[in-house]
């Protein structure tokens, strides 16, 4: 079974929920809205909070804007707490910038007898 136009569920939300195996309302009630949102950060995809009450919305078939404050509240809560399960990126952050200097005889101060030396 395929999953239905769900309510809130966008085509590229829903791509997500097929890409982490929920193919089905049912995957999606078995999992719940947190998994289903934690299994789409897992995959590297960078879901907001809105797609966890949009989950929500589609589960309670509601518009996502009318998720109560304190499920809201819970939602978020669930979810920061296995976001902070998570491993730490792998990738290593970028370096600081870097400045190019071009030496030239004016800025390179040379040894007081490097006039006397012979070449090599």
């Amino acid at each position: 079974m395929t999953l239905p136009k769900l309510r809130n569920i966008g085509p590229k939300s829903a791509a997500w929920l097929k890409q982490v195996g929920l193919h089905s309302l049912e995957d999606l009630q078995a999992a719940g809205p947190v998994e289903a949102y934690m299994r789409i950060k897992r995959a590297g995809f960078k879901p907001t909070m809105n797609l966890l009450y949009a989950i929500e919305g589609a589960l309670c078939d509601c518009h996502w804007q009318d998720v109560p404050d304190a499920r809201r509240q819970q939602l978020v809560a669930e979810a920061e707490a296995a976001i902070e399960q998570l491993p730490p990126p792998r990738y290593k952050p970028t370096a600081a910038p870097v400045r190019t200097t071009v030496l030239t005889a004016d800025t390179v101060a040379l040894p007081p007898d490097a006039g006397d030396r012979p070449e090599d």
